[in-house]
């Protein structure tokens, strides 16, 4: 999975998988089925009120007592992407809508599930949250794979995207939605891959950073304008300058202000570490306070990062404007 910290979220989903019990959920929502149900509110019959808040059929909002239906049940048939995140996370204001387009336009191959973790406190405990956001894949009734942080739209989707083509031969539930999705006009229909892509994409993940950046760069070479190859060119960088990053850069980029070099890398760890508005800032200061050669690696790197995010990321549009009025 492209990310900026791979790291981090290979760490929270190997902590999760097969290690979340989640009976302690099912006891709970079995007290809460015992419990006289309250009579539906006008126009809400048929439908769970958790469903009908979240606005989509695709997209629902869960509690401790619905947790076992609406989350383990649905995810025998697809996969369920559980969003935990609190009214006070300011990440979280930034994710939840990337998340409720993004299973939108899945068109029901697989379901999200809002959790407020201030009002479901044991959900959070179950999955050893320490930071919210944090995002849960289930699938079979299991954790399979996390990331935490508001990570950028493409990395999310290409982690959906990978997510369910490994899951599509296991749940059954997940190509009779794409179907129905096809035939309604939802989805369109599948096109064919582009062997070219293909090829890149299967170096970048066996970890062959300069063979994929080759593939894409043939890719620009012939198709200058191709915005995929572009965007998939600056994450290949990225990722390779990130694996290669020492820990101790930020801390060393700090002792040492004047050090360009290290406010470059300095930058790059703190994207990693989902610090953006912090490498951002680093590096306009890096500019503001540099002249010739240096300002113009500075200026080159932070641009080079902002292509790793949706250009209508507000982090962006900010760090934009401090960069224009750092040069001129």
């Amino acid at each position: 999975m492209t990310r900026p910290n791979p790291r981090q979220s290979a760490a929270l989903s190997a902590a999760l998988a097969g290690a979340v019990d989640l009976s302690a959920l099912k006891a709970k929502a079995d007290a809460a089925a015992r419990q006289p149900a309250a009579r539906p509110a006008a126009g809400q019959q048929g439908q769970p009120a958790e469903q009908q808040a979240a606005g989509g059929p695709w997209i629902i909002e869960v509690t401790e007592a619905t947790f076992q239906t609406e989350v383990v049940e649905r995810s025998l048939q697809v996969p369920v992407i559980v969003d935990l995140w609190a009214t006070w996370c300011g990440p979280c204001k930034q994710l939840s809508p990337v998340l409720e387009r993004l299973a939108e336009a899945g068109g029901g191959t697989w379901i999200l599930a809002k959790v407020d973790v201030d009002a479901n406190p044991r959900i959070a405990q179950v999955f050893g949250v320490q930071s919210v956001p944090t995002v849960v894949a289930i699938a079979g009734g299991q954790p399979v794979d996390a990331f935490a942080g508001a990570l950028p739209e493409p990395e999310i989707r290409k982690w959906i995207d990978s997510l369910i083509d490994a899951l599509r031969d296991k749940l059954p539930g997940i190509a009779a939605a794409e179907r129905a999705a096809v035939d309604s006009g939802e989805l369109p229909a599948e096109e064919p891959e582009d062997p070219r892509f293909v090829a890149a994409e299967e170096a970048f993940e066996r970890g062959d950073f300069p063979a994929a950046e080759a593939a894409y760069q043939q890719i620009l070479d012939a198709e200058p304008g191709n915005e995929e190859a572009k965007a998939a060119l600056a994450q290949v960088r990225f990722t390779a300058r990130a694996e290669a990053a020492d820990p101790s850069a930020i801390a060393a980029a700090d002792a040492n202000p004047d050090d360009v070099a290290a406010q470059l890398t300095a930058a790059d760890a703190e994207i990693a570490q989902q610090l953006v508005t912090e490498a951002f800032h680093r590096l306009v200061e890096t500019v503001r306070r540099s002249a010739g050669e240096d300002r113009n690696k500075a200026r080159e790197h932070l641009v080079g990062l902002f292509e790793l995010f949706p250009v209508d990321d507000q982090r962006v549009a900010a760090a934009r404007r401090n960069l224009a009025s750092a040069l001129f």
